[in-house]
């Protein structure tokens, strides 16, 4: 895989296609989250293009910040280098045959917003007021909570049955979404503005002690409780098609 740096928004889309192409290739789950993030960060460069954020330069520097945590922890960790530890529960749940599509969603998603959004912000304002980019940082989060309905699209064509079986068990729904988006979204500003205020000699400590406890809250997703590990399993094996069709299936 090209390494590149990454410095316009447009190579950040190149470099998800090679990633989503490698996996498709290799039938590795890799690239479920790689296809989703694709869909993000193509709504970021259409709400750029449009005007929809105060600072569209600062926009685009901000996402090629966030997007480089994720493409550089995928480059590393396929090169057998050292990763955060966020990263690896979800690479390593690439590796098992058990987890269901969600969960890789799930997984990449705490990884790069609970962790990844909040660095992003805290250095594209580095000597800067943080607070001059929330409304930005809301629209982000616009973005992201958007896609909730088309990822539950995308998975149901891959498992048709797969909204009733959500409706069926109660309060399962609002935990994606809770999990996914709402929490993870709050989260990640609440440790954007805290790392801005970090001394620069404890920035990296910072982020050793969230990725920490990011990874411990990864542990709901690979290891869930008997309700949704018994869901998981039913879907697991009503999953339609191979690992490369469903990948197709999440690019839409």
């Amino acid at each position: 895989m090209d390494a590149t740096p990454i410095t316009t928004i447009d190579q950040v889309i190149e470099a998800l296609d090679q990633i989503i192409a490698e996996s498709q290739q290799q039938q590795s789950p890799n690239g479920f989250f790689a296809a989703l993030y694709r869909k993000v960060t193509i709504s970021v460069k259409e709400g750029i293009a449009d005007g929809v954020f105060e600072d569209g330069p600062r926009m685009e520097q901000l996402d090629v910040i966030f997007a480089s945590r994720y493409i550089d922890a995928f480059r590393a960790h396929q090169q057998g280098k050292e990763v955060t530890l966020s990263w690896l529960e979800a690479f390593n749940l690439a590796e098992r045959w058990w987890p269901i599509v969600l969960q890789h969603l799930l997984i990449g998603m705490n990884a790069h917003i609970n962790l990844d959004l909040g660095i992003a912000a805290a250095e594209v304002m580095k000597g800067k007021d943080i607070q001059d980019l929330k409304n930005d940082f809301d629209h982000i989060n616009a973005v992201l909570a958007a896609l909730v309905e088309e990822v539950e699209s995308n998975l149901a064509t891959i498992w048709p049955t797969f909204r009733k079986l959500l409706k069926w068990a109660n309060g399962f729904e609002d935990f994606l979404i809770n999990f996914g988006m709402k929490e993870a979204r709050d989260g990640a500003w609440k440790f954007a503005v805290e790392l801005s205020k970090e001394e620069s000699t404890h920035f990296d400590a910072a982020i050793e002690a969230r990725d920490k406890s990011v990874a411990e809250i990864g542990e709901m997703v690979t290891s869930p409780g008997l309700l949704p590990s018994l869901i998981f399993k039913v879907i697991r094996l009503g999953e339609r098609g191979t690992v490369a069709e469903k990948i197709e299936g999440m690019k839409g």
